[in-house]
Formats: C-alpha cells, sequence, structure tokens
C-alpha cells in the first residue's frame, strides 16, 4: 500500500494476465490468473469475465428500499470504471427505457464508454431476448458478474438461467436493488439454492485488483473511495505523513 502511494502507477504487472481488447470477439484468450501457488483458483478471472449491468433505471430506484440509491449508484458506477480500467467487456440492457420505468443511469455508459447497450423488446427478463444472450456469448467469455434493478427479477431471472446455460455467475448485491429487505433476502437465498454466486463491489474489486503489483494501481485505490469513502482519508492521512517525512528537520 505505501509503495503504491509513494511510486503512483508505475509498477510492472506481476503474474497476471489481464484480458484481451473489449469486445474483440475472435481475440485468442489471455492466459488464466491462477498464479502458480495456486493463488486466485476460486477468484474471478477477469480474462474471462464479462459485466451484465441491468435495468439500472431512474424510475425502478424510486421503489429500491434494501439500500440507499446513492450507494446503489456508487456501486454500479465503480463497477462501470473498473470495467474500462481493465478492459472488461460490458453489456447493458434495460426491457423498455421509454415507459414509467425511466431511461439508464447515465453514470455506467460515461464511464465505460466501450459498453453495449442491446435494447429489449419488453421482456423481464433479459435472457427471453434473443440478441442480448447473443451478445454475450459473442465475448466468449463465460464468467459473468451481474448487478441490476430489481434484484430479485431482473438480476435473478437471467442469473438463473444463465447458469442453467452453463456459465459461472456473480450477483453483485450492493451494486443492485430490491422493493424490500424481504425481498433482497429472499433473492439471496434463491441465488445460493441455484449455485449463482452473491457478491459486493467491494468484493469484486479486491478479486479483480489482486495486486498493488501493477501499473493501474494508483487508479484502482481511486476506485476504492467510490465503494468505501472513508478510504479517501486513509490515502489523504498517509499521504499528510509523507509529506512531512519529507520536509527538512531543523
Amino acid at each position: 500500500m505505501k509503495r503504491m502511494l509513494r511510486n503512483g502507477a508505475m509498477w510492472l504487472v506481476t503474474g497476471l494476465a489481464w484480458g484481451a481488447p473489449v469486445l474483440a470477439q475472435t481475440a485468442q484468450a489471455p492466459k488464466s490468473s491462477v498464479l502458480p501457488s495456486g493463488g486466485g483458483q476460486a477468484l474471478l478471472d477477469p480474462s474471462d469475465t464479462v459485466m451484465l449491468l441491468l435495468d439500472h433505471q431512474s424510475g425502478l430506484f424510486q421503489v429500491v428500499k434494501d439500500i440507499s440509491v446513492s450507494e446503489l449508484r456508487a456501486n454500479t458506477a465503480m463497477l462501470a470504471k473498473l470495467a474500462t480500467l481493465l478492459k472488461i467487456p460490458v453489456i447493458t440492457t434495460a426491457s423498455e427505457p421509454g415507459g414509467p420505468n425511466g431511461p439508464l443511469m447515465p453514470e455506467i455508459h460515461q464511464f465505460a464508454p466501450h459498453a453495449v447497450f442491446v435494447p429489449r423488446k419488453g421482456e423481464v427478463n433479459a435472457w427471453d431476448n434473443e440478441d442480448f444472450v447473443k451478445a454475450v456469448r459473442a465475448t466468449g467469455r463465460k464468467t459473468l458478474i451481474m448487478a441490476g434493478v430489481w434484484t430479485s427479477v431482473c438480476v435473478m431471472f437471467p442469473a438463473l438461467d444463465a447458469k442453467a446455460a452453463g456459465y459461472k455467475v456473480y450477483a453483485v448485491i450492493d451494486a443492485s436493488g430490491d422493493p424490500s429487505e424481504l425481498a433482497s433476502r429472499t433473492t439471496l437465498a434463491r441465488f445460493t439454492q441455484a449455485g449463482v454466486v452473491p457478491t459486493s463491489a467491494n468484493a469484486v474489486l479486491c478479486e479483480i485488483h489482486r495486486t498493488w503489483n501493477r501499473p493501474e494501481a494508483a487508479e484502482l485505490a481511486k476506485l476504492y473511495t467510490m465503494v468505501a469513502p472513508n478510504y479517501q482519508a486513509v490515502i489523504e492521512s498517509y499521504q499528510k505523513a509523507q509529506d512531512v517525512a519529507r520536509q527538512p528537520k531543523n
């Protein structure tokens, strides 16, 4: 951590091979992120991962009760920034953006300009839409990170279908939202019964980050302040201490 803050983003990546160019459908698969020590065997492999951000619509935000909307949006925006920084494909969708559920939150495509939007024809379940499934398959990746509103519908339905289709599926609970705590708890139970892995935005960031010994270290540190705002105080206090230490002593 100290070395990252002192030297910025000048390190070389060691032991990790991150993704091929975003949306390069015919590119050769990069090497696995599992290290010789076995580290990473049970963690997310960014080279095999695609983010699916589902129905983060302004109208639906108004009925989310299990998480604050500001926290939900910050965590979702962080995922978009993370995907851009580390060249992870992003697919977004909405059942009917022109209806009462409203438009997608603009931060996603602002922070992930490479994201592909797949319009649906009213289907509640994104996996019912052939174009959406084709877009997922075209990435050639088999690990899906999903988040959306509502968790119990817009995330759960495609998550269960994707799992049945042979994908490894992670559901980012705090980048998603439900109308009640009961709905969220019930969804978590169904996820675990079906083999969908519930996770958090911070856990996704940490799993994909893996090491401070990489050139994106300084930019990754900024992402932690989005999911844990007080982490900014950690950085500031450390930087101040370093400034004081460098001052000449009388």
